[in-house]
């Protein structure tokens, strides 16, 4: 981290907006990686829940340079940035901001962060039936992504929030060819669709630290030849993950996607390769301690 005693009018800050926020990595992770690189920024962590006074109190504040967004504000704030790439948009919720002279720039990196996450493990989406748990923020950009750059048998998605739901079926169906089937979830829906997906994808909240002890999915549901994804990156191996791991199914930690979407987080910040090694050395560290 940078050392205080060095920080002065010029250093440029960037945050990382949400609620809850005293779980995350994020300024571990960024704060090591601008002091590997020599640049003169500091990144810290605050709990927001009014999400336009934050957004408007960062475009007043000259030394303002980035922005990090989690639950549960990936899609609201959308409302109060100035510009979205098109893609982006498309998808509906944005997880960074950049300010260039005083404009609020929204984009997302949860999607190649995650792709990558899964291309990396070695799994191969080519016409798989993939379930998504979740239709937030995480999931919207996670779901365009899949649809948009991999061709699947079907997505299926499930979410206790019917708005939710509905409204990002609607937008996956008609940005996207791939099929697409939804249902709200329940006991019995997610029974339904783990007996035929190959590739399940978790985007809540559950077993986030420090309800660690949780899991949507029953362990019996799991079989080998599925692949199991959890979004959750703390603690580094959810109830979900080691249930179905159990189960011989194939496992891939949210740190994953974390440090990937970090990584390109860090370039848009500063314009600089980020030092990939270091930043996922900070993360398995403090995730190991």
């Amino acid at each position: 981290m940078k050392d205080i005693g060095f920080i002065t009018p010029r250093t440029r800050f960037c945050v990382l907006i949400g609620n809850p926020v005293g779980h995350s990595l994020s300024p571990a992770i960024h704060n090591a990686a601008f002091a590997a690189t020599g640049q003169d920024f500091v990144y810290l962590a605050c709990p927001v829940e009014d999400v336009a006074n934050a957004l408007a109190g960062m475009r007043a504040l000259g030394n303002f340079r980035g922005m990090s967004i989690t639950i549960p504000h990936k899609i609201e704030a959308m409302k109060y940035v100035d510009e979205i790439a098109a893609v982006d948009r498309a998808i509906g919720s944005i997880n960074t901001v950049i300010c260039e002279e005083g404009k609020l720039i929204g984009s997302g990196t949860d999607g190649p962060g995650a792709l990558k996450a899964l291309v990396d493990a070695g799994v191969d989406l080519a016409a798989k039936k993939v379930l998504i748990l979740g239709c937030g923020g995480a999931a919207r950009a996670i779901a365009f992504t899949l649809a948009q750059r991999c061709t699947l048998a079907e997505m299926i998605m499930l979410d206790i929030n019917q708005t939710l739901l509905e409204d990002l079926t609607a937008d996956l169906r008609a940005g996207t060819a791939c099929p697409i089937s939804h249902a709200a979830l329940n006991a019995e829906t997610i029974a339904a669709a783990m007996a035929r997906a190959e590739v399940i994808i978790q985007c809540t909240p559950i077993g986030m630290h420090p309800k660690v002890d949780v899991s949507l999915v029953p362990a019996e549901l799991f079989r080998p030849g599925q692949v199991a994804f959890d979004v959750v990156y703390n603690p580094l191996e959810t109830r979900f993950l080691r249930e179905a791991k159990a189960a011989g199914v194939q496992t891939i930690s949210g740190v994953e996607m974390f440090i990937n979407q970090a990584v390109l987080q860090f370039e848009l910040f500063t314009g600089v390769d980020a030092p990939c090694a270091v930043m996922r050395q900070v993360v398995m560290e403090q995730l190991c301690a």
